[in-house]
């Protein structure tokens, strides 16, 4: 469930997710509806609808079934512009109680996105973990890029003539699983959004991660039965809110909480964050392996 301060878009309609893809597959609508119903009603904020490479027919329709059976507002989930061009001709406001979708995600090279704004209003997730160095896009290393790219993407938000103001602009400086993070990624993730949230000039702007990706790969639980997954990623909401994150896409079935200092998951991530290559991997293994 949600932390109060934390808005969560229920991530469960995702053609990567294996169990949707099955009901994506199958045709299975009634399946999916379930899924929107259930988010609903155990708290998700907004509903994340991601149908893969079907086609934008296929998103029109199912962002109309979708809206049918919840009043939650959509996260519009895909990188195809046509897509979601059609889910948001199909989206109505009235429906979400004049709410206005999110739109999922937006790379420094795929600006472009943004002239959808003619269609429907909408809140960009914009991808602050990558760079635009002339006409390339380079991966952001450090927490100083992570600012520059924020500082980039708003810039090129404020040359259209949309007024989106800052309220409306939601930042994802990118999160990688823990259990692979050699190059210190969850370090420059946090550090940066500590620097979006501090900088005068990004005031209101909302900061959202993937949160389940987090913890991809892991364990769920440890051989004795004590949480992995949800304890981690509860351990890195602990000291991402305090920087500046207000938002996630994840599980409407996880207990997210906020740890006390000697929580092990706690006392590990902030272990990982002071160390380098192997060894931080290898600190994760070692919680959920003892």
């Amino acid at each position: 469930m949600p932390l109060p301060g934390l808005t969560l878009i229920g991530e469960s309609i995702n053609d990567s997710v294996p169990s949707t893809k099955k009901l994506f597959d199958a045709n299975d609508i009634e399946g999916i509806l379930a899924l929107a119903r259930s988010q609903d009603e155990k708290g998700a904020d907004y509903i994340d609808v991601n149908v893969g490479r079907r086609s934008p027919d296929f998103m029109a329709d199912m962002v109309k079934r979708v809206q049918a059976v919840t009043a939650k507002p959509l996260s519009i989930d895909t990188p195809d512009p046509e897509i979601a061009a059609a889910a948001l001709k199909a989206y109505e406001a009235g429906r979400a109680g004049g709410k206005i979708p999110v739109l999922n995600s937006i790379s420094p090279l795929r600006m472009q996105m943004l002239d959808l704004f003619e269609i429907q209003p909408f809140m960009p997730i914009l991808m602050a973990s990558e760079r635009k160095e002339g006409a390339e896009s380079m991966p952001c290393r450090t927490a100083e890029e992570t600012l520059l790219a924020a500082k980039q993407m708003l810039q090129a938000v404020r040359q259209l003539d949309y007024s989106i103001a800052n309220s409306q602009l939601i930042l994802d400086p990118g999160i990688c699983p823990i259990g692979g993070d050699a190059e210190g990624i969850t370090r420059r993730v946090l550090d940066g959004m500590k620097l979006i949230h501090g900088d005068p000039e990004l005031q209101g702007v909302h900061i959202s991660v993937g949160l389940s990706n987090f913890t991809v790969m892991l364990p769920p639980k440890t051989a004795d039965g004590r949480p992995v997954k949800g304890a981690l990623e509860s351990a890195f909401l602990t000291l991402a809110m305090p920087r500046g994150l207000d938002m996630i896409i994840g599980s409407v079935v996880r207990k997210y909480e906020r740890l006390a200092d000697d929580h092990p998951a706690l006392v590990c991530l902030r272990e990982v964050l002071q160390l380098e290559g192997v060894d931080a991997i290898m600190r994760v293994r070692e919680f959920y392996s003892a």
